[in-house]
């Protein structure tokens, strides 16, 4: 079944997608925003399924977001499946990758996401490192990763560069390659932090700035085999100095009490 979504821009992803509390739930959400990707999303899927072979407690979660192409048509013949289900939102007008991982998250059924880009480049068979991590005894709410090697051309790799440096020193959030499009994190947490444009690229410090424990984990990084990349330089660096500042203004405005308790209960429990 296709579902339809309304913008998650323009009203709350909540409200745009069906409530997951009416189905059955599952530990894991695995959640691609997708745009114009119709010859990557089924290597995409196949490449998913094998690198969570032997577990039965998982989705799949693509969020179209008004793609022109083939996108929603090639993964329909995907969808109806009971066990690892794969699931089709779409959006009914382009509202960006921010909140289309918003409208997957508010979808999901698993307690825990995990998001990969739609363009093949990060590589699925990193998820159960970042998972091991995650479901360690004190693990993290958020594990992202660190690109080992950018496969991008040298502009891109030069302003990726520039911009964690620059988000570094303002937000000191410890992580050197924030936009690296797979991560893990608790789905709970996610839904309590605030939105906005372009927020999956300060997911981290986000995390951090409401009290949160964040990691990273080296994965693998390859080129674009299929499609085109959608972003230019000059404007995500313009867009992206504007929520620097705004992010920045939320962690000098978030204050948080060190402990809290119910009197009459004993703490711990």
């Amino acid at each position: 079944m296709v579902m339809q979504a309304t913008p998650a821009a323009v009203l709350p992803a909540e409200a745009s997608v069906p409530d997951p509390l009416r189905l059955s739930p599952v530990r894991l959400s695995v959640v691609i925003p997708v745009y114009n990707e119709a010859d990557n999303v089924l290597p995409l899927l196949a490449e998913i399924r094998a690198a969570l072979q032997g577990r039965d407690d998982y989705e799949v979660i693509f969020v179209d977001d008004c793609s022109d192409d083939a996108t929603a048509e090639r993964l329909v013949p995907e969808l109806g499946a009971t066990v690892n289900p794969v699931r089709l939102v779409r959006h009914a007008t382009r509202s960006g990758q921010s909140a289309a991982v918003r409208t997957g998250v508010s979808a999901a059924r698993g307690t825990w996401i995990v998001t990969l880009d739609g363009d093949g480049q990060n590589d699925p068979a990193d998820i159960p490192n970042l998972l091991d991590r995650a479901w360690q005894a004190d693990g993290p709410a958020l594990v992202g990763g660190l690109r080992r090697k950018r496969r991008d051309v040298w502009s891109k790799r030069v302003a990726t560069k520039v911009a964690n440096g620059l988000r570094q020193a303002v937000l000191n959030d410890g992580c050197a390659d924030t936009g690296c499009g797979i991560k893990v994190f608790r789905r709970d947490v996610f839904l309590a932090l605030p939105f906005f444009g372009a927020m999956h690229r300060f997911l981290p410090a986000l995390f951090q700035i409401h009290g949160h424990g964040v990691d990273f984990v080296e994965v693998n990084h390859r080129p674009r085999q299929r499609g085109v990349s959608k972003y230019g330089n000059l404007g995500r660096a313009a867009i992206g100095i504007v929520d620097l500042i705004g992010v920045l203004w939320l962690k000098r405005r978030t204050k948080l009490p060190p402990a809290v308790w119910e009197d009459g209960i004993e703490q711990g429990r």
